[in-house]
C-alpha cells in the first residue's frame, strides 16, 4: 500500500505527523514529507487514522 499526498491540499498541519510520526514529518518550511511511501500492515490503523485526521483530505491510500 502507498500512500498519495495531494500537495495543493496540504496545508502542513502535522496532524498526520502527531498520528503516525514514523511515517509522516511536517519540516520546518511547513512542507508535509513522506519518510516512507510504501506502509507496513502494522503501521496501517495508525495511517489509516492519520488520513481520516487529515482536515483538508490531502491523503489516501493507494491499495
Amino acid at each position: 500500500m502507498k500512500i498519495v499526498v495531494d500537495r495543493s491540499r496540504c496545508t502542513g498541519l502535522g496532524i498526520c505527523e502527531a498520528i503516525a510520526p514514523e511515517v509522516f514529518e511536517v519540516d520546518d518550511n511547513g512542507e508535509l514529507v513522506l519518510l516512507q511511501e510504501d506502509i507496513t500492515e502494522e503501521q496501517l490503523a495508525r495511517v489509516e487514522k492519520a488520513i481520516e485526521g487529515c482536515p483538508t483530505a490531502a491523503l489516501k491510500l493507494d491499495r
